[in-house]
């Protein structure tokens, strides 16, 4: 044996599986067909939000949560309805549980802090039985995705230096093959055997035997790498965990899966994450005998810009937006209610994709875009990232925070102007066509403001945004005091076309509480296990249909150490 587990894919998954593991005594081999620059895989590039259930960070901004209050949410949003849905709703009951109870202080034991105002994502706007998040429970990691990996990050290298763990990056899992039986008495145990091979842009030299390794350039985080093949390998080990990730970076593969409940799918969509999400070991494991379910659930964001500064390609970054800003569909007619900014992502999707068009509109003022727009990401975010506290005080400053100015100024999907005539005019030439007509676009904002004249209202948005200050952390650094977006002193008026942009696979490997992947008939696939988005995050699809937001991180979590720690009492 090479090793007593083989893990394949170092994202947050691997790596909290990997440190499991280690932390039990096993030797594990860590493989990932990226340089050692993309070590933490989707996570570092995350806002670092989780979802936790009753915290100190809650309570201290007066939010009352509890788990009883999560389950309900959890449950109405998902919509668990098929046969195959037994194990990804007792994952998602196991995973509630966790963000009620010891997930914040196992984290918390491993260093990692949050920023002490609770953002409420993924708002709902249906019955209290239905879609979204009662209340505030995404709690930002401090140091963003960055700061989430770097505790199990540490970890795993420091289990590399007492040789417990090695790494070999660039190195891609060609096959998975699995012999023996299960483990019973005196029989032999199951093992299984990776081949693969072993890719150029090598950062550090190989411990494969026999290996032809290049070295050329080294590649930045994100980017494109090569697919020259440089060599081959072939690894044995007891179990293996894959935690290779999903697909949102393989538009085919999007497309191939994409639903009907969802229409057609766009013709055009940006990219949330890397090409190399491009989803091979779903197949891989699905060839070695593993049961791939609920492939039509994923979860695509509507909010999506394109990045003016590249790192990989179709590259899109999303709009984090508050509940302000007025929604229009390509051609200025504002969307249904309750599909306001933050409320209902795959409602919103389904909707725009049945309008014949792939884009949207959000028409703002400064004073909206100064509060409500965030960006995610950890690079969209220096001042979290860095947890630099004298630049996040800069937010409640005047002014767009910085890196949304930058788009302003550089990025193509913005129109910035003093009139609506003009607005609307930037808008039709940014898209080429003239599909927006003034008098649709000034019909909405004129009746808008109208309903800003008194406390009562019809529109329901207007109540959302009130109803939504009436939340501490929104009234402080979130939502907009409502004004009138014809008031000069609100201006300049903004513009921003938003693009579908993939992200996230909500279906997966089926597993079960142990992550072990099972076969078609329910049965464990001996010494195969699997953890994080591969696994839909857990049981093959732990979120159902939609997700409350701070979840995939949280999934990534929670799985990979259940598999790291079934995997080593598995092995022992």
């Amino acid at each position: 044996m090479d090793a007593d587990v083989i893990v394949v894919g170092a994202g947050l998954a691997g790596l909290v599986a990997t440190a499991e593991l280690a932390a039990a005594g096993r030797r594990v081999v860590l493989l990932d067909q990226e340089p050692e620059s993309s070590l933490g895989g989707q996570a570092f590039w995350s806002f670092g939000g989780l979802f936790l259930v009753d915290s100190p960070e809650q309570r201290r901004m007066g939010v009352r949560d509890s788990l009883d209050l999560a389950v309900q949410d959890w449950m109405g949003t998902a919509g668990f309805d098929r046969d195959e849905d037994h194990w990804p709703r007792r994952w998602a009951e196991s995973y509630v549980r966790f963000a009620a109870g010891e997930k914040r202080q196992w984290l918390h034991g491993k260093g990692v802090r949050f920023f002490p105002v609770v953002g409420w994502a993924e708002r709902g706007g249906y019955s209290a039985t239905g879609h979204g998040n009662s209340v505030p429970r995404f709690h930002i990691t401090w140091g963003t995705g960055p700061g989430l990996v770097e505790p199990f990050e540490r970890e795993v290298r420091a289990a590399a230096d007492r040789g417990l763990v090695e790494l070999r990056f660039r190195h891609r899992v060609d096959e998975l093959t699995v012999t023996g039986g299960v483990v019973d008495g005196d029989a032999p145990p199951p093992w299984v055997s990776q081949r693969g091979r072993v890719r150029s842009e090598h950062t550090w030299p190989p411990r494969c035997p026999g290996a032809s390794i290049d070295y050329p350039r080294d590649v930045r985080r994100g980017q494109p790498s090569s697919r020259t093949v440089v060599g081959e390998f072939e690894l044995r080990a007891q179990a293996v965990v894959v935690t290779s990730g999903g697909i949102g970076g393989n538009e085919d593969m999007v497309r191939r899966n994409w639903p009907e409940r969802l229409g057609r799918p766009p013709k055009h969509m940006l990219s949330g994450v890397p090409e190399h999400v491009d989803g091979r070991m779903l197949a891989i494991t699905e060839s070695a005998g593993g049961a791939v379910i609920n492939p039509d659930r994923m979860w695509h964001y509507t909010e999506g810009i394109e990045n003016w500064d590249p790192i990989w390609p179709r590259h899109g970054i999303r709009v984090l937006p508050g509940p302000s800003s007025l929604w229009f569909d390509a051609r200025g007619r504002r969307l249904p209610v309750p599909l306001f900014p933050g409320f209902d992502t795959l409602g919103t999707l389904e909707h725009i994709m049945s309008t014949g068009y792939d884009h949207t509109w959000f028409v703002l003022t400064q004073k909206i875009i100064e509060r409500e727009f965030a960006l995610s990401g950890s690079e969209q975010n220096p001042d979290l990232t860095g947890k630099d506290v004298r630049k996040v005080l800069e937010r409640v400053k005047p002014g767009a925070p910085g890196p949304v100015a930058a788009f302003m100024e550089h990025g193509e999907d913005f129109a910035v102007e003093r009139t609506l005539p003009a607005l609307v005019d930037r808008m039709n030439a940014i898209t080429g066509e003239p599909l927006v007509e003034l008098a649709d676009i000034e019909r909405e904002v004129v009746a808008r403001d109208r309903e800003i004249d008194h406390p009562f209202t019809k529109d329901l948005q207007i109540t959302a945004v009130r109803g939504a200050r009436r939340y501490r952390g929104d009234r402080l650094i979130r939502v907009a005091r409502p004004h009138k977006f014809l008031d000069p002193a609100s201006g300049p008026l903004i513009a921003v076309r938003l693009h579908i942009l993939t992200r996230k696979t909500l279906g997966g490997l089926h597993t079960d509480l142990d992550a072990r992947v099972l076969r078609p008939d329910g049965s464990p696939l001996p010494g195969v296990y699997a953890a994080g988005e591969v696994a839909g995050f857990g049981g093959g699809g732990l979120h159902g249909y939609r997700a409350l937001e701070g979840t995939f991180l949280g999934g990534c979590l929670f799985s990979g150490r259940a598999a790291g720690r079934a995997a080593a009492r598995a092995v022992g």
